[in-house]
């Protein structure tokens, strides 16, 4: 859990003297990858994601963060950011300045090991993902994709996210076409059911398409 999981306002004033509240829209840019790194952002309410694009506009989507969490971990070296942040929904943060982020790592040790869990899991996460876009077909990083974000409940599992095919694609690192095919064929294959956006699980996944 993180630790600014259930803070306040208030509680957050205290940690950061000199940090503020700031309020984006829905689909409003709050960082852009290259930006200079000088605060960490901790998120009130919504939900952002976190991705990447080329010179041609292609998008791939690193992770979704949700309120409760925080991202900007690289303002500890002060070099740019590494990724762009969009909210997919209205957000407010509690947005930290560097010198606050240097007083906390030293004042609240369970904030330090915090951060260092995550930047140990975004360098797992992107190696496997560098390891997928070499090594597998979009089949196989859908299918993983599938597979590690499905969560069970009520007796079936599925994505707890409703994702438009679009999405997923940027996801993995695939098209949307491509995504939309498979999708197509799992589930005239009964592997999967798809509803209103929402994707569920209803048997193993086969390890070819």
């Amino acid at each position: 859990m993180s630790p600014f999981a259930g803070l306040d306002e208030k509680a957050l004033r205290e940690l950061s003297p000199k940090g503020a509240i700031r309020p984006y829209a829905k689909n409003a840019v709050v960082v852009s990858e290259g930006d200079v790194t000088d605060s960490l952002y901790v998120i009130l309410s919504g939900r952002v994601k976190v991705f990447v694009t080329d010179e041609q506009g292609k998008e791939v989507v690193l992770a979704t963060i949700p309120a409760g969490d925080y991202f900007g971990e690289l303002v500890l070296d002060g070099g740019p950011r590494s990724a762009s942040i969009m909210a997919l929904e209205p957000c407010r943060f509690y947005v930290i300045p560097q010198g606050d982020v240097a007083h906390l790592l030293e004042a609240r040790p369970e904030f330090a090991r915090d951060l260092i869990h995550k930047l140990i899991g975004k360098v797992r996460s992107l190696t496997n993902r560098v390891r997928d876009l070499a090594m597998k077909d979009v089949y196989a990083r859908l299918a993983r994709f599938l597979e590690e974000n499905a969560v069970e409940s009520d007796g079936r599992r599925a994505l707890p996210e409703r994702m438009t095919q679009a999405e997923i694609a940027a996801r993995i690192g695939g098209s949307r076409e491509m995504v939309s095919r498979i999708l197509r064929d799992l589930a005239e294959g009964g592997y999967v059911s798809v509803e209103s956006k929402v994707i569920s699980l209803k048997r193993k996944l086969p390890p070819n398409w």
